[in-house]
């Protein structure tokens, strides 16, 4: 999961874009990069790390420029290093840039295609760097001097027929300005606003709206599924379809942990959705416990404070913030190798004794993954003097890897995968365990925008949206995204 933005405007965007990264964060703390245009001259800055320790003062100043974008990035398929830091850049033709957001589940086909057809070198393991040439060279057989809007529409075409996936991307073509657009599906996030100055309007595009209303921007609406938006450098705005059989079909997990919740997304306000989780995660727990002896219940910060309180409500119990979390961790669900993530769960949270002290406590978070940091949590609860210690999931039980974007393990890493209800409350260390029901999680989401056509919900249910995913691609994310694989390039990357 990465975070982009590109914006168009009348004066330097720099401060602009450093700032929506900012907000931004939270969807990806391995590497953060922005690019701008200056009289047709790039500036760039990328490099590991988060956004604040990337962009310094003197780093600031000579990115100058009327348009850029920018990009915050984790890794998909756990590698990472500072050449994978994007926006990436291509000089031919006219010099473009992209950051991209998402995942391509061919590109060991598209790769080929690149090397023998297209000739074109690709040089990183990255499909970011892949969708970017494929755009390239699209855009290239267009053979124009000066592209026209129906020049890059022509090769999104193209490129939406070569590339399957999710993927939602800003391109930056050097001299004439920002293009953004959308997997066919619409199953990675993308909006796009504007805001009135007194030198003109200025555009921007993110992955989420917060990073709209930072800059004071108003959102214009969602990016359509398939659709290709070209802003040009004096404002003009063009945008058209550029990909049959579309079908908006959002990924439903964006809802239930990665975006904030002060985020609009597809018409559904991503905090309202939390709230209903909460409504639903409590009317199970009075069918299933109606006699339960729930004295508390606390959330696991952050994301799972929303549904927590109304579970909390909805059963008439207290509601404590029993756990202070050290902000200066990262997301510990994608962090590689077991022992690191075992390590930052620790030093990520911290109990208040006071809260659980003699206690039945319902411990609520927004999921669980591989029940690395639910197990330790419980026993974080259990040292600090609960009597008692619930567990309540607002998501139901990811049993399947995410294919477009999203670096949960492989399946065999997911404590859910092969195991019942039972079997996983007994790993994790819980007196019970309740999920969420897949039916009322897409009710959640869904009651906010009655025109999305279809969830992805693959991580719950195995059923993969673009139709392609089988087996052996599932074999080989296997072998790219188990732990041992993941420690293996971080050690290569150190190198």
């Amino acid at each position: 999961m990465c975070g982009i933005v590109g914006i168009v405007g009348k004066s330097d965007v720099n401060l602009q874009l450093y700032d929506a990264l900012t907000l931004l964060q939270h969807r990806g703390q391995d590497a953060a990069g922005i690019m701008t245009c200056d009289k047709d001259r790039l500036n760039q800055q990328k490099a590991n790390g988060l956004v604040r320790d990337v962009f310094r003062a003197r780093h600031m100043q000579r990115l100058t420029g009327n348009f850029g974008i920018g990009h915050v990035r984790y890794p998909t398929a756990g590698s990472s290093g500072p050449a994978l830091a994007q926006p990436f850049y291509v000089n031919s033709p006219y010099g473009i840039a992209m950051a991209h957001n998402g995942n391509l589940t061919n590109v060991r086909d598209v790769v080929e295609e690149i090397y023998l057809q297209d000739l074109r070198h690709i040089n990183t393991d990255s499909d970011s760097e892949v969708l970017l040439n494929v755009f390239a060279h699209e855009l290239h057989k267009q053979h124009k001097l000066q592209p026209k809007a129906e020049d890059i529409f022509t090769a999104m075409r193209a490129v939406n027929k070569r590339v399957r996936g999710g993927y939602a991307c800003v391109a930056m073509i050097v001299g004439y300005g920002i293009v953004a657009f959308r997997d066919p599906h619409g199953i990675r996030p993308l909006v796009y606003g504007k805001r009135e100055t007194d030198k003109g309007t200025e555009y921007m595009v993110a992955s989420e709206s917060v990073a709209l209303d930072v800059g004071g921007y108003t959102l214009v609406r969602d990016v359509a599924p398939g659709e290709a938006i070209y802003i040009e450098l004096d404002g003009t705005v063009h945008s058209e379809i550029c990909a049959d059989n579309t079908s908006l079909n959002p990924c439903i997990f964006e809802h239930v942990y990665f975006a904030r919740p002060d985020s609009i997304m597809d018409g559904v306000s991503v905090h309202k959705a939390r709230l209903r989780q909460g409504e639903h995660l409590a009317e199970k727990i009075l069918r299933e416990r109606p006699d339960h002896d729930i004295d508390v219940v606390i959330p696991i910060p952050d994301s799972a404070r929303t549904a927590g309180q109304t579970v909390a409500h909805n059963l008439g119990v207290k509601f404590r913030e029993g756990m202070v979390k050290n902000r200066y961790i990262g997301r510990t669900f994608i962090m590689p190798g077991q022992k690191q993530r075992k390590k930052s769960v620790r030093q990520k949270l911290n109990a208040i004794e006071l809260e659980f002290r003699g206690k039945n406590v319902l411990l609520v978070d927004d999921s669980i993954v591989r029940g690395t940091t639910c197990k330790q949590i419980i026993q974080m609860a259990r040292e600090a003097g609960a009597a008692k210690v619930y567990f309540a999931s607002a998501a139901p039980a990811v049993k399947y890897p995410n294919v477009y974007g999203i670096d949960m393990p492989s399946a065999q890493e997911l404590v859910a995968h092969g195991r019942t209800t039972e079997e996983i409350c007994e790993e994790i260390g819980a007196d019970w365990l309740i999920y969420q029901d897949l039916e009322d999680l897409v009710e959640c989401s869904a009651e906010g925008n009655d025109k999305i056509d279809e969830f992805d919900c693959s991580v719950f249910n195995g059923d993969y949206i673009t139709g392609d995913v089988d087996d052996d691609y599932l074999e080989q994310l296997h072998a790219s995204r188990n732990d041992e694989a993941k420690n293996e390039k971080g050690n290569q990357s150190a190198l």
